[in-house]
């Protein structure tokens, strides 16, 4: 049997002042779970110009700045879900939301005097790659263990860009293969539905990290109506 190909991960690396390089040694953070959507905006500034004029036909209205380009997306963390590769298991999912938000808290530039300002951060997910600067950020908490430690959040993130610009097209990563889970027959997830839910009523409770991982499930606490599953699938070491 083959062995599956590695999910791809999107990351939050940081960038320089000019929003062109990566910082060596800089802030890099791999999600926990892919976003389920990407949802791209653009804005022209226009104005419509002031003082007197025929009243009778629509007003002028002229392009007065460079545009802006904004990235918005949710992000979700859990502490009972595996670790992004090379990080420990922790007991406050806070423990890796504040790698994300570390890109919204401003900071004095290295060796320089000024004002604090937050750090410019490229977002990159296959061959999808935004770079701004984290203008929202909003955290929403839950699930929380018997000593009031938050186990669960999600993370809603608005990166901006002062301009419009094409695509950045990034290269897909060399060797790359779509996974496939394992033989059927397949189980038939309910709306609404979790992973851990669906594996516990076959009796695979215990298991359903590894379903999760064999069968490149990025959120199994919400399942899509009627997503077919192999929970029999292993992920080969």
């Amino acid at each position: 049997m083959p062995e599956p190909a590695k999910l791809a991960k999107a990351q939050l690396r940081q960038l320089d002042a000019e929003f062109k390089n990566e910082v060596s040694g800089g802030q890099v953070t791999t999600v926990q779970f892919n976003p389920e959507t990407l949802k791209v905006s653009y804005a022209n500034q226009i104005a419509t110009p002031q003082g007197p004029g025929d009243q009778r036909g629509s007003p002028t209205r002229l392009f007065v700045g460079a545009g802006t380009t904004k990235l918005s997306l949710q992000l979700w963390f859990d502490v009972n879900a595996p670790m992004p590769e090379g990080e420990a298991q922790v007991d406050d999912v806070r423990k890796l939301t504040q790698k994300v938000a570390y890109f919204i808290t401003p900071k004095k530039p290295g060796g320089k005097t000024g004002q604090f300002i937050p750090p410019a951060v490229r977002f990159i997910w296959g061959s999808f790659q935004f770079d701004g600067m984290l203008e929202g950020l909003e955290e929403s908490l839950e699930m929380f263990s018997p000593e009031g430690r938050p186990l669960r959040a999600s993370m809603t993130l608005n990166i901006s860009q002062q301009r419009i610009t094409k695509f950045a097209f990034r290269e897909a990563r060399a060797g790359a293969k779509r996974s496939s889970p394992g033989s059927k027959p397949l189980a038939q997830a309910a709306g609404g539905g979790s992973l851990q839910a669906l594996a516990a009523a076959a009796g695979k409770g215990g298991n359903w990290q590894a379903i999760a991982s064999a069968n490149g499930i990025e959120n199994p606490r919400l399942l899509n109506p009627g997503q077919l599953i192999d929970l029999n699938a292993k992920v080969r070491l």
